[in-house]
């Protein structure tokens, strides 16, 4: 019985020797040597025990096991679904010498093997995601490029060469790769996030609210696709739309409050004081919207005559960004009648303002919003009704001429029936 198990791992064992001997003398690629040397050790492990005569212990037998047999069956397996023994040999080398920092020696293996392997799918991903880590984004598109021509359907390599293209400012190509992209993969989420936000940029808001609705196809219950249809809406001043995302929004992340700053503005536009101000102190919990929201609470407290809770709110938002809030409350008139109330810090050239998190697309839509917000304050609510007063005294007015204009030409029609009759 031990004979013959001997004898089948040693014809095994020196088949799969001369068979990943005779892929070494094909391709031309000496790496094979290690592995033919790893297979050695087995087979000599195995013959050892052969010429001993004595049984050695399951660790070195299994060890034989592996190196002479399992080890090379993997490689022709692997080599098999189209990776090269140079490539695992090679990713190996560059874990390494990156681990230490080493990404020049790094480079070197991946371009020795995709010079030698022109089609090494593996190498010029792993090249193209080098580049991209250090910034060289010309040569990492190089490589990405490469990787796409190999594998067709890689969409994230899409989706990084539309990005890089992105960070070097060049809008319209990324656009075009990102359309590109949505065209073969339209659930890729990601592409329709960055395309969305390069028509934001370009002020296409149309082209954008159409990429996001066709998106929300895929993705419904999606925070960021609601909350940036709100913001499409909103630079397009219609104002009910943005309403609706921004309450969706709101509704699938209650713990992101920039929706709910939008929802406050677009209930001050539409004056619905209370809406706003139930919406302004969930948005008071966000650091980033905190002082804004304290100061919009403080406008809508001198509106209602509460000057005491005006300035209650106008000092905390001071006391939290000073150098932006005494600002808006210089340029806001509204603010003269507590201002000698407020704690306005004097040596505000020595205050930075607050760094902003929010993203290009938010802070236009932001102050798109405050802008119309103020618009709309100004206005007045007298000013409101008169204006609707007017409205209808316009309307009443042309019905009244269109029905006089009815009547001539009835009374026109009768007297030309007349005439005919007389005739």
């Amino acid at each position: 019985m031990i004979i013959l198990e001997q004898l089948i791992f040693n014809i095994l064992a020196v088949t799969l020797f001369i068979i990943i001997f005779l892929k070494m003398i094909r391709k031309n690629d000496t790496t094979y040597v290690i592995l033919l040397l790893l297979e050695a050790i087995g087979i000599a492990i195995n013959f050892t025990e052969l010429l001993s005569k004595q049984s050695l212990s399951i660790l070195i037998k299994t060890m034989a096991y592996l190196l002479a047999i399992l080890l090379p069956i993997v490689i022709i397996a692997i080599e098999k679904s189209g990776i090269i023994f140079l490539e695992i040999i090679t990713l190996l080398k560059v874990k390494i010498f990156l681990l230490f920092g080493d990404s020049k020696s790094a480079k070197k293996c991946l371009i020795d093997l995709v010079t030698k392997y022109s089609s090494s799918y593996i190498g010029h991903k792993a090249l193209a995601q080098i580049y991209e880590n250090e910034g060289g984004m010309r040569k990492a598109i190089d490589e990405y490029v490469k990787v796409i021509d190999i594998k067709k359907h890689d969409y994230d390599s899409y989706y990084k060469i539309a990005h890089l293209l992105y960070n070097l400012d060049k809008k319209d190509e990324a656009s075009q790769m990102l359309n590109n992209l949505l065209q073969k993969k339209p659930e890729y989420i990601k592409a329709t996030k960055l395309l969305g936000d390069i028509l934001i940029e370009q002020e296409k808001y149309k082209e954008a609210a159409y990429v996001y609705n066709d998106a929300l196809k895929y993705f419904p219950t999606d925070y960021n696709l609601n909350y940036s249809l709100g913001i499409v809406y909103t630079m397009l001043n219609d104002f009910q739309n943005a309403k609706m995302y921004y309450e969706k929004a709101a509704t699938l992340n209650s713990l992101e409050y920039n929706s709910k700053y939008s929802l406050a503005q677009i209930a001050l536009i539409y004056k619905e004081l209370e809406k706003a101000e139930q919406y302004l102190i969930e948005a008071t919990q966000d650091p980033e919207l905190e002082a804004d929201a304290y100061f919009e609470l403080a406008k809508i407290y001198i509106i209602k005559g509460e000057k005491e809770k005006a300035i209650q709110y106008a000092n905390i938002a001071l006391e939290s960004d000073p150098k932006k809030i005494s600002e808006k409350i210089k340029n806001d008139e509204s603010f003269i009648v507590i201002y000698s109330k407020l704690t306005i810090p004097l040596n505000l050239e020595n205050i930075e303002e607050k760094h902003s998190k929010l993203s290009k697309k938010e802070k236009r839509a932001k102050e798109h919003l405050e802008k119309n917000s103020e618009i709309a304050r100004n206005l007045g609510y007298d000013d409101i009704k008169l204006s609707k007063y007017r409205k209808h005294k316009e309307e009443k007015q042309n019905h009244k001429t269109n029905s006089e204009n009815e009547l001539i030409k009835d009374n026109d029609k009768t007297f030309d029936s007349e005439e005919k009759e007389n005739a």
